[in-house]
């Protein structure tokens, strides 16, 4: 069995090429655990620290070869204006709910499918289309993981509305 125990964001053009495997964004934050290539030939991820596993970056297995990483095809939101602030605004809004958000072009984002997210943009002015499309959203800026959730190495409090101000903690 394959066992793939590094991991490049950039691929290197003269390793051998010894397949593909495709995981949802979820799915692309590991550290250890057996996966299939897409061909359905079962190997090992075994890194030494849970790393996110971006979509063209590739899975090293030493002295065989490279795994090309891909994003799977799953249920997004997209939303598009050509006014910048606009978006701007829209990503502000999914940022501060600490959502991971992936830029499509300078017009638009896309973001897990999520009805309640979808009408909180709605009420943003932003008309939600509900698609489904590779998700390959910035990493954090804590460590270049996923933004799940509201942990980021340090501590903090701050409120997220105005009825929690002068509240020391806060639950997401």
């Amino acid at each position: 069995m394959l066992r793939a125990t590094g991991y490049s964001p950039q691929p290197d053009p003269g390793a051998v090429r010894l397949g593909t495997v495709t995981l949802s964004f979820s799915d692309r934050f590991r550290r250890r655990i057996r996966l299939s290539l897409d061909d359905g030939q079962p190997f090992m991820l075994d890194l030494r620290e849970v790393t996110q596993l971006d979509h063209g970056g590739a899975l090293v297995v030493a002295g065989e070869g490279e795994i090309d990483v891909r994003a799977a095809v799953e249920a997004v939101i997209e939303v598009h204006s050509d006014d910048p602030a606009r978006l701007v605004r829209w990503a502000w809004h999914l940022g501060n709910r600490h959502l991971p958000v992936e830029f499509i072009g300078t017009t638009g984002l896309r973001i897990a499918a999520d009805p309640v997210i979808a009408n909180m943009l709605a009420g943003l002015g932003a008309q939600s289309l509900f698609c489904e499309a590779p998700f390959s959203p910035e990493g954090g800026a804590y460590g270049g993981g996923p933004t799940y959730g509201h942990d980021h190495s340090h501590s903090h409090s701050h409120g997220h509305s105005h009825a929690d101000q002068g509240k020391g903690n806060h639950d997401h």
